[in-house]
């Protein structure tokens, strides 16, 4: 059982939403405005926040990022928004997966189960003492990345990563100068079996504007089409 926090304006899709998290052993708490939703997540705070971006007092995304300046709760953002500019952005704005509307009740429980199920996993990992070295760092070319920091450096420069890019990096790292399938990536880092395909290549393309290369100059992200993906060791 979780308690979430459901930000919706609209009524009729506010009450079947509780309805469908109600049903799947959820503890609902909703509001239809950004503000309160805030001030709601620092007085009591939640285990996830479903968001959606069209609020009457303010952008879902303006309400995301004040979030991610209060709080790492996860959160699933509920959008009408399908392009692939405005996904980057929301990525990059601190939301923890994203649902395209409309989306069924079943999409939504789904997606929320497994966004909860990384956040323990996370705080679980970030509880366990230490027992190597701080400097435990994977290193490719001139990428270092730290998973107990969480934390990733290129060139000595710090990257701000969102919590799924730095998953992904890290899992590619970890298996550098080899081409992983794309469904495996998606089955290893996501976790889930039926993610969109469109929701990696949208990951991948946010880490190489902040990698600071092009798809058709990689430099580290490589990918070899109808295979996979790899992370090389720049030559």
């Amino acid at each position: 059982m979780a308690s979430v926090l459901l930000v919706e304006d609209d009524p009729v899709i506010r009450a079947r939403l509780i309805d469908v998290l109600s049903r799947h052993d959820h503890v609902v708490r909703s509001s239809p405005y950004g503000f309160e939703a805030l001030r709601e997540v620092t007085r009591q705070p939640p285990d996830a926040v479903v968001l959606d971006l069209g609020l009457p007092d303010l952008d879902g995304v303006d309400v995301l990022r004040m979030l991610r300046s209060i709080s790492q709760v996860p959160v699933l953002v509920a959008t009408a928004r399908d392009d692939e500019a405005e996904i980057i952005r929301l990525l990059n704005a601190g939301a923890d997966d994203y649902l395209v509307k409309p989306f069924s009740g079943g999409q939504l429980a789904a997606r929320l189960g497994a966004v909860l199920r990384r956040s323990a996993a996370a705080a679980e990992r970030s509880a366990a003492p230490e027992t190597g070295p701080r400097d435990g760092a994977i290193r490719v070319g001139g990428l270092a990345i730290d998973r107990q920091a969480r934390s990733v450096s290129l060139d000595g420069h710090e990257l701000r990563l969102t919590r799924r890019e730095f998953d992904l990096l890290a899992y590619l790292a970890e298996r550098a100068d080899r081409v992983v399938p794309r469904r495996r990536v998606l089955a290893d880092v996501w976790r889930q079996s039926y993610v969109e395909e469109q929701t990696l290549d949208v990951h991948v393309s946010s880490l190489r504007r902040k990698l600071g290369e092009r798809a058709s100059r990689p430099r580290y992200l490589h990918t070899v089409r109808g295979v996979g993906i790899k992370l090389v060791t720049p030559r």
